[in-house]
């Protein structure tokens, strides 16, 4: 659809699936939020060198390693086991997470079933302080009440989708501004210039 309308190129940020790219007959360049989530916790985190990166399932054991490894701290994970979707039945903490803080890191939460159990389990297990940092908060359902509820410090999104009105009825939500990494994508395509520098950098 995109194409016959007239598009030529099309840039995305953290695609739930990569093979997504595979399904388009134009260029997909797919960006990635991990540089401003690094500069955000070197930032606001004071503790973060006692940090650990977990992800709250399997599939995203790529993703926080990468980050870990960036920081120099260790990472853990959650394995979960669900009955059927956004109902997670039991999960399994594969990590120590006793006295640190806990950074719980993903591309996406929905109605936040996941993360917000994920954050109880953290904090049974000993973890100091919980974090969630994701790319896309979409926050549908009962995601507000629930991570108003949860024990979490700050729930971090960048702003591939607007949150101004979730944050006001949520104040644990806090914004990464994701607009110059966009923009410098789109300028560096328009010029002919790599865009592959944004992998690891956040523009200035």
């Amino acid at each position: 659809m995109l194409s016959v309308a007239g598009a030529d190129h099309i840039i995305t940020m953290d695609l739930h699936a990569s093979q997504i790219q595979g399904f388009f007959d134009i260029a997909v360049d797919n960006l990635y939020a991990e540089p401003a989530v690094l500069q955000w916790i070197r930032e606001n985190i004071p503790e973060w060198k006692n940090g650990i990166i977990v992800s709250p399932d399997a599939g995203g054991a790529k993703r926080v390693t990468s980050i870990a490894d960036r920081l120099n701290v260790d990472f853990a994970l959650i394995h979960k086991e669900r009955k059927k979707a956004n109902e997670v039945d039991r999960m399994v903490l594969v990590g120590d997470v006793k006295d640190r803080v806990a950074i719980l890191v993903d591309d996406m939460a929905d109605t936040c079933g996941t993360i917000c159990h994920a954050a109880d389990k953290l904090i049974d297990a000993g973890a100091t302080k919980v974090y969630a940092i994701l790319t896309h908060g979409i926050f549908s359902g009962p995601a507000i009440s629930r991570i108003n509820s949860a024990p979490f410090e700050a729930v971090v999104v960048t702003n591939t989708i607007p949150q101004e009105e979730k944050m006001k009825a949520c104040p644990k939500i806090q914004v990464i501004d994701i607009s110059m990494i966009l923009a410098e994508a789109i300028r560096r395509t328009h010029n002919g210039e790599s865009v592959s520098y944004l992998f690891s950098h956040v523009p200035l």
